[in-house]
Order: C-alpha cells, then sequence, then structure tokens
C-alpha cells in the first residue's frame, strides 16, 4: 500500500475567521491516519496474463491428447514460468520486504488455505466414490466381481508399502524440522527439511517405477481408470508439495523466514500432510481392500 499523506480538516473556527473576519487565512489541523490492517493490493498485470497462460497450457494438452502438432504452442511454458515467477517475487517484496502481510491478512491467507484442501479432498472424494460405486456393486461387463477379471493387481506389499513408509517418515521430518525451526536451531532444521525432500524424490521416482511394471493400463476397465486417476492425481499433487517444499526451502536458506513469522512454509507443510493422508487412504483403500 502507498504511504498515505496526512489529510487536513477545516475547523469551524477557521471557516467562521475566513468568511466573517475579512481575513483571508484558513487554519488547517492535522490528523491521523489509522492504517488497515488489510492489504489493499496495487494494480497487477499478472492475473490476465497468467489466465492467457493457462489457457495455452490446456491448449497444449489437448492438442497431445488428440495427437495433434503443439509447435507453436511452446510459447506458453516459458511465458508461464516467467509470469509464474514475477508474480510470485512481487508477493515476496509485499510480504517480507513491505511488511504488508499483517496478522489479519495471514488469517485470511490460512483460512483460504484451509478452503482450498476442503475442494481438493472433495476432488479425491468424487474418485474414491466411483471406485467404491464400481468394486461394491459389480457389473456384468466386467465379471460381476472385483478386481475385474483377467487383471492382475500389483502386491501392496512391495512398492506401495515402500511408498507409504517414504510419505510417513517425511511427513515426520518435516514436522521435525518445523519444530526446530521454531525454536531458532537453523542448522538441524535444514538438514531434516533435505531429508524430507529426498525422500518425497524417492516416492516419485517408485511411482513411475510401479507404472512401468504395472500389467494393467488406465484403457483397462473401470478398474485401471479409478487406478491410474486417484494415483496419478496423488503423484501430481506429491510433485506440486515437493516444488512447494523446495521453494520454502529457497527462501529459508535466504532468511526469509523468522522463527515467528513462517506462513508459506506453515501452509507448504499443511499441504504435504494433506497429501500424506490422502495416500494413506489410497494405500489401504485402493491396494489392500480394492485388489
Amino acid at each position: 500500500m502507498k504511504s498515505v499523506s496526512n489529510k487536513f480538516l477545516v475547523s469551524a473556527k477557521g471557516f467562521a475567521a475566513y468568511f466573517f473576519s475579512g481575513k483571508q487565512s484558513v487554519v488547517y489541523y492535522s490528523t491521523s491516519v489509522v492504517r488497515t490492517p488489510y492489504h489493499v493490493v496495487d494494480p497487477s498485470p499478472w492475473p490476465m496474463i497468467m489466465g492467457a497462460n493457462l489457457w495455452g497450457v490446456a491448449a497444449m494438452f489437448i492438442c497431445w491428447v488428440n495427437e495433434i502438432s503443439l509447435d507453436s504452442l511452446y510459447w506458453g511454458i516459458p511465458l508461464f514460468v516467467l509470469t509464474f515467477y514475477s508474480w510470485v517475487r512481487d508477493i515476496i517484496n509485499e510480504a517480507t520486504f513491505q511488511g504488508f502481510h499483517t496478522e489479519k491478512v495471514q488469517s485470511g491467507l490460512t483460512l483460504g488455505f484451509i478452503l482450498f484442501l476442503i475442494s481438493e479432498l472433495m476432488l479425491f472424494f468424487s474418485f474414491f466414490w466411483a471406485f467404491f460405486h464400481s468394486a461394491l456393486s459389480s457389473s456384468v461387463e466386467i465379471g460381476c466381481c472385483w478386481p475385474p477379471v483377467g487383471l492382475e493387481c500389483l502386491d501392496w506389499s512391495k512398492v506401495p508399502l515402500h511408498n507409504t513408509a517414504l510419505l510417513v517418515a517425511s511427513s515426520a521430518s518435516i514436522t521435525l524440522s518445523h519444530n526446530y525451526l521454531q525454536w531458532g536451531d537453523i542448522w538441524v532444521a535444514t538438514a531434516t527439511y533435505i531429508a524430507t525432500l529426498g525422500l518425497s524424490v524417492m516416492f516419485i521416482k517408485n511411482q513411475y517405477e510401479e507404472y512401468a511394471w504395472s500389467s494393467f493400463s488406465i484403457s483397462d476397465g473401470v478398474y485401471g481408470s479409478c487406478f491410474f486417476m486417484l494415483t496419478g492425481l496423488h503423484g501430481l499433487h506429491v510433485i506440486g508439495g515437493t516444488c512447494g517444499l523446495l521453494f520454502c526451502f529457497v527462501r529459508m536458506m535466504l532468511l526469509q523466514f523468522s522463527s515467528e513469522h513462517h506462513v508459506a512454509l506453515t501452509l507448504a507443510i499443511w499441504y504435504w500432510h494433506f497429501v500424506d493422508i490422502v495416500w494413506l487412504g489410497l494405500f489401504f483403500i485402493i491396494y489392500i481392500w480394492g485388489s
């Protein structure tokens, strides 16, 4: 918010003196301005540019799915990255260097992020609903049984169990890193943070190898569709959560977080715990009960 100059008011005495005493003078009184706890954002071009970039990304995805040449759409990727960087840079400047993120603003950001997590939960719930509907009321077309006839499910005690251990360990390590940051021990917080990033990369690697070894694909009936939609969507969330943690790690190394003020890191940790909880549901429902 731009600095607001002091406002001046004409007093009743000055008004009377101007009209009745014949002296062409006005008495001004300075009043203090109470600053609002909310952040009134300056006009920004990034929302409009980001909307155009997302349209380009959607067009690229549609062309890729329909095997259409997309040579003329590659411009959307660098423009998207540049817009994202510029927007985030402005937000960091407003929060860290200009002090516009007051307690009221932080409360609003936290509430908005909670609503975002609820919407994400509803998204996963819709696919879980489809899985339960097909499993509990199997149709004749799939042999009236679940899993469908002729489909070999993945063994839950191998890669899925390993991935579960990785995510649970990463959730514990990022919580430990957060606690050490609050206690002011930056070195231990950094070490446990790096361990979390390593565990997340191992999970992504294992998930990719599981897809490569799978004997069925997303086109193999309702089981394949539900399996790859749920695990693939979760994998995208893991990649997004890893990017968020990596972004916060860079900011922590630049000393932009303190033991009291680190809202972005807190929200990233919440997101990672959400991803962990969703995976536990996937592990017990899809891999164990559903197979």
